[in-house]
């Protein structure tokens, strides 16, 4: 597999470079030189798969013999060893569940993925691999879990202080071990732009052996294309074959994988990105401006993000072409008062309890459906249990909710964290310091 930078196409890297520097030099996002076509008669026959024999299918197309096929199924099957049901709440409407991983949320898929990537590239390594993340929410979870134990390997996660849910915090601040965490007086996007620039950082690389775990690392966005076509496998055994995806956006890596995946060859009739009101790119879409702002607080937190760095990968797979993009892909965006309308109503019609980004991606299903009737099926992606917002969800619907196991055992357990302004310099010095 080789990737190009989103900034020049002349610039060619192997996977393993790709997973390991995470940003071009040039400041672009790596993007594969080549979009393999999946065989029809897999697509056809797509039914008689299981989720991990779909994704080893998926990950071999796209890596090829970057990591060989045993050890690839290896790693999928250690990593894809939870379920991504498809729950329909009457005829036209489903809702696709990926909060059944260790940390509830969708995430997983790419986090558990990519540790066990970057593992296999690395056990031959004698140096130390420095993970850093930028989290919004979910993404400090994930990878905490996913990485926990993983040896050669130490996570540096950042997240915005007072900015995450209870649960979503515990989840990436009580692991200890190879896990780190840095609470910043500031937004997502300020956290972001620390670890951005600590990788364009020439000499800190020379010191540190650093890499990312967002999802501007591909091999976040990889695994994410699984339960597109794990989706697609488990309504056509229904014999429904016409699917429009509605997805909760933030940083726009879970619709851009699939993209990846329609471009794969999965039959898609159309996605829907579904914002709150940190909108950038539903503004880009109407005026084709791109225009980003500083992100707003909302009860979707994890899509709290106003200059989405995906957003350049999905330009990329539509070669910048605006009017072919749009044809493609529709937005939508809400306030948090709709946010708890919608939330509401899923609890009063359906009995169905979701957080607010799935709530979002509903209401703007719901949207697309009445400007768009047809004969589809209405498929929005659930990216969180709901355990994780007890302050935005109502207190009667959130006494419904079934809390996992681990979620309850994460109550008492010790924070561990470090305070930190946004102040690059000051993350720079505790990253030597504490190399």
């Amino acid at each position: 597999m080789k990737l190009y930078s989103t900034n020049n196409k002349e610039l060619s890297v192997s996977f393993k470079d790709a997973v390991f520097n995470s940003l071009p030099a040039d400041r672009g996002l790596y993007m594969p030189e080549h979009i393999p076509q999946l065989d029809p008669m897999f697509i056809r026959n797509i039914q008689q798969y299981s989720l991990p024999e779909i994704a080893f299918h998926v990950a071999h197309a796209l890596i090829g013999n970057d990591i060989p096929e045993a050890d690839l199924k290896k790693i999928v099957n250690e990593a894809i060893n939870f379920d991504a049901p498809v729950r329909f709440l009457n005829k036209d409407t489903a809702v696709l569940e990926l909060f059944h991983g260790p940390s509830y949320a969708f995430k997983d898929f790419g986090a558990r993925f990519m540790s066990r990537v970057m593992g296999y590239f690395s056990k031959a390594d004698d140096q130390l691999l420095d993970v850093l993340v930028a989290t919004s929410g979910d993404t400090g979870g994930a990878v905490a879990l996913g990485f926990l134990g993983v040896a050669g390997t130490r996570v540096t996660i950042l997240y915005p202080k007072g900015k995450v849910s209870e649960v979503q915090e515990l989840q990436l601040t009580t692991n200890g071990q190879n896990i780190r965490a840095i609470e910043i007086d500031g937004t997502f996007d300020d956290c972001q732009a620390l670890v951005k620039r600590a990788f364009n950082d020439v000499q800190l690389n020379s010191e540190l052996r650093l890499t990312s775990a967002n999802s501007i690392n591909i091999a976040r966005l990889i695994p994410q294309t699984f339960y597109y076509f794990y989706t697609y496998a488990q309504l056509k055994a229904q014999g429904i074959n016409e699917i429009v995806f509605t997805v909760p956006s933030g940083n726009f890596g879970n619709i851009g994988a699939g993209l990846l995946a329609y471009k794969m060859g999965l039959p898609v009739k159309h996605f829907v990105a579904a914002t709150n009101v940190n909108d950038t790119v539903p503004r880009f879409l109407k005026s084709g401006k791109y225009e980003p702002k500083p992100s707003v607080q909302t009860l979707a937190n994890a899509m709290d993000v106003g200059d989405p760095s995906n957003w350049v990968r999905i330009q990329d797979l539509f070669d910048q072409d605006l009017d072919h993009l749009k044809k493609m892909v529709t937005s939508y965006t809400y306030d948090d008062a709709t946010t708890k309308d919608a939330m509401e109503q899923l609890f009063r019609e359906y009995n169905y309890v979701a957080c607010p980004h799935t709530a979002i991606a509903w209401v703007a299903s719901q949207a697309y459906a009445r400007e768009h009737p047809g004969q589809y099926a209405s498929v929005f992606l659930s990216t969180a249990h709901p355990c994780k917002f007890p302050d935005a969800i109502a207190p009667d619907a959130f006494e419904q909710i079934e809390f996992p196991e681990g979620a309850k055992e994460l109550t008492g357990k010790e924070k561990l964290a470090e305070h930190m302004l946004v102040d690059y310099d000051a993350f720079r010095r505790y990253l030597v310091e504490n190399r």
